[in-house]
């Protein structure tokens, strides 16, 4: 795509990156057929090759309207179409550029930035929700149903392993994973635990900043990046082996720290160190798949279960990762049922579900027939927002693959033979 930027773009870090990327776009069309709200609404402005026309004629010196921003907001940002592109293009690196700039220039209603702003404080303030959680869920049984829906019934996390073995792992906490659903990082650590891996978190970490970023506040979301790396590094160099992300909304985004703070003479290094330690829970029980092996349940032991796998977006297209999980559950003895369309965003996105609900609501309907269609008796993810958005419109229960993990292993005839 030939490409002539405006003089203010022109020798700057952002219309760089944006002008190799616009050249990289071949107009194929292919990333139509995998755009979630191009399936949804048949608009070409809110396909990858339409946002993509937009954003170049604003970087060309073109002055954005409402429209041009309303199309650039209904994106998902679940790169699919990356996945799809045969050209390569980074869609999402242009995206956040074309976001920025269009905002500076056309800004937000009082409305708009107002509900954005509660998002943050609400969601970045684990006193905020969890004391709003705990709230809801005391009222609960007197909700209407689609309230119910909406908030999760209270969960206990069960022990967390204290470390005992010589290899250590860090993992992020995360903003609202620990108060909607504890065990998920608990069942992680003991499944770490029974293969010689203890599991600790780092204090102080907070939010990783995808949510700050993908609301189009850069500066926060690199200030709780920069936080996070802080914490981190110190770990590091202690000989904490790996970070461990259990939601790969928070892994697609803190392994791009080294992309992000690429400017930051003060931080760059130690974000390409940070990003480089980052591997998902599936990546790193891959790896420990002969290790897990013996810890195989006895199949009288397991009760047979049907499942069905949504790989999130930020897993499959965002950090390149398939089939991993699939494999360990199968390993332990799980059957997982054929998905249509196993590639298309279930329509959480982070804060999209809130910002964008027709859109995500469509998504999850048709994500769910999918789902349910061979009767799972449970649904599994990799990612706390769309297991909380999928659950919001499921009477299958919807839970993280890696308790499903521990529970089966919780069963091994070698269960009790962990290794110190």
């Amino acid at each position: 795509m030939q490409t002539t930027l405006a003089e203010s773009f022109r020798n700057t870090p952002e219309g760089d990156t944006a002008e190799r990327i616009l050249r990289s776009c071949v107009h194929c069309g292919f990333c139509l057929a995998t755009c979630p709200t191009y399936q949804i609404l048949g608009n070409e402005l809110d396909s990858p090759r339409g946002r993509i026309y937009l954003m170049k004629q604003v970087l060309e010196g073109a002055t954005p309207t409402a429209k041009t921003q309303l199309h650039l907001d209904r994106c998902l940002t679940c790169r699919n179409c990356e996945t799809t592109c045969p050209s390569g293009v980074e869609y999402g690196k242009l995206l956040d550029i074309g976001r920025q700039i269009v905002e500076e220039k056309v800004g937000r209603s009082m409305r708009e930035t107002a509900t954005r702003a509660v998002l943050k404080s609400s969601l970045l303030s684990p006193t905020l929700f969890n004391t709003a959680l705990k709230l809801g869920q005391s009222v609960r049984g007197l909700m209407p149903g689609f309230l119910q829906a909406r908030i999760p019934a209270a969960e206990t996390s069960g022990s967390w392993p204290a470390p005992r073995h010589a290899r250590r792992m860090l993992v992020l906490e995360g903003c609202v994973q620990p108060g909607l659903k504890p065990n998920i990082n608990a069942a992680t650590a003991r499944v770490l635990d029974r293969i010689g891996i203890s599991l600790i978190a780092a204090d102080r970490t907070g939010c990783c900043g995808a949510l700050a970023h993908h609301l189009n506040d850069h500066d926060d979301g690199l200030a709780a990046a920069r936080r996070t790396i802080d914490a981190w590094i110190p770990h590091l160099d202690a000989g904490v082996e790996a970070i461990v992300m259990t939601a790969s909304g928070c892994g697609v985004m803190v392994k791009d720290y080294g992309w992000l703070l690429r400017n930051d003479l003060a931080y760059a290094e130690k974000a390409a160190r940070v990003s480089a330690a980052t591997q998902d829970i599936s990546e790193i029980l891959g790896a420990e798949r002969k290790a897990l092996s013996h810890l195989t349940p006895e199949p009288a032991r397991l009760p047979p279960k049907r499942i069905a796998y949504h790989p999130p977006c930020t897993l499959q297209h965002g950090q390149k990762l398939t089939g991993d999980v699939e494999t360990l559950l199968a390993q332990a003895g799980f059957e997982l049922t054929a998905v249509a369309e196993n590639h298309l965003c279930c329509g959480s996105a982070g804060t999209y579900s809130i910002l964008q609900p027709e859109i995500a609501g469509a998504l999850r309907t048709r994500k769910l027939e999918h789902l349910q269609a061979d009767a799972p008796e449970t649904i599994v993810t990799a990612n706390i927002g769309c297991l909380t958005h999928l659950q919001s419109g499921s009477q299958v229960p919807v839970r993280h693959w890696v308790e499903l993990l521990d529970e089966a292993l919780a069963l091994s005839r070698s269960s009790s033979e962990r290794p110190a």
